[in-house]
């Protein structure tokens, strides 16, 4: 559907059924984009907040990454075998103070 907004004071004034169509509501922030051709995409701050989730929950989930790693699991991986190092490397030394 088309509607027809008003420029009042540098304040857009959206019409009721819009906003209701919409579900924008008093007080809401809007985020405005203007796109190549200068044509205007509105959308509500909430509305961006989950576009950039679900972009963020597709690059976290196992098996997504182009290489299906999974980031988390290799940086546990990377975190124990450093820790298994210092281990061994504790024991080399404690075993040389007590010879």
């Amino acid at each position: 559907m088309t509607y027809h907004a008003k420029v009042v004071g540098g304040h857009v004034a959206l019409p009721e059924d819009l906003r209701r169509e919409a579900g924008i509501e008093d007080g809401d922030s809007l985020v405005v984009e203007v796109d190549p051709n200068g044509g205007l995409t509105m959308k509500t701050y909430a509305q961006v907040v989950r576009e950039v989730q679900t972009e963020f929950r597709a690059m976290a989930v196992p098996g997504s990454a182009p290489d299906d790693r999974n980031l988390v699991d290799e940086l546990i991986a990377e975190r124990r075998a450093d820790a298994a190092r210092e281990n061994a490397k504790l024991e080399e030394w404690q075993s040389r103070q007590t010879s």
